[in-house]
């Protein structure tokens, strides 16, 4: 659709041609991250599932072992308490087409029973054992999820993007191109009349001015 308040000059024409290319361009490189966005998605969209299934089946086991202990050993909860704070965990950054992406990094503390073995058991044990791994696993998780989330929004952004350039943008410069081309065309068609005009009326006055 063309834009009728755009005047028809020649420095227009190509200033719209201009635009134009730059607004196909524009849609190239909105396509092209759209679909190097959702690559990267759907990569991890299997890792989502995977991790959120292990750390289901983990934490069954790890509660169905706690309240083993709890059987035997009776209120476990200050033994709970022994367990330190885990401060190892750190995030940075990495950008996928523009898109910061997480990247969690986890310093494992070591593995030992802060609770001491003469006031456990084996099932204290195991779950324990399953806890730590859901804590590793629930980092990864966070890390795997996050990402999805940035990565979804951000090929939604390029999507709308792209789509407002090839319906609307796109087609209102190629319309603008036209109207001004045929106003042009039809310019040159009106002078060169003009012209021939001009020269018949001139060639008539010197036929008729030439002496016989």
């Amino acid at each position: 659709m063309a834009n009728k308040q755009v005047f028809p000059t020649k420095g227009n024409l190509i200033a719209t041609k201009k635009s134009n290319a730059l607004a196909h361009m524009g849609y190239e490189l909105m396509d092209r991250k759209r679909n190097i966005l959702t690559r990267e998605m759907m990569g991890l969209l299997d890792d989502v599932k995977m991790l959120r299934d292990e750390i289901t089946e983990t934490y069954q086991r790890a509660y169905a072992a706690l309240q083993q202990a709890n059987m035997t050993l009776g209120v476990i909860s200050d033994l709970v308490e022994a367990v330190p704070i885990d401060n190892g965990i750190h995030v940075s950054y990495r950008s996928v087409m523009g898109v910061e992406i997480p990247k969690i990094s986890y310093d494992k503390p070591d593995y030992t029973l802060s609770y001491g073995l003469e006031h456990a058991n084996s099932k204290l044990d195991y779950a324990y054992r399953c806890f730590y791994r859901v804590k590793e696993l629930t980092v990864v998780l966070a890390e795997v999820e996050n990402s999805v989330y940035r990565l979804a929004n951000a090929i939604r952004k390029a999507q709308k993007r792209a789509n407002a350039l090839k319906n609307i943008v796109i087609p209102e410069f190629e319309g603008n191109i036209k109207f001004i081309s045929d106003a042009l065309e039809e310019k040159e068609r009106e002078e060169f009349s003009r012209q021939k005009v001009i020269k018949a009326t001139k060639d008539k006055k010197s036929s008729q001015e030439r002496p016989l």
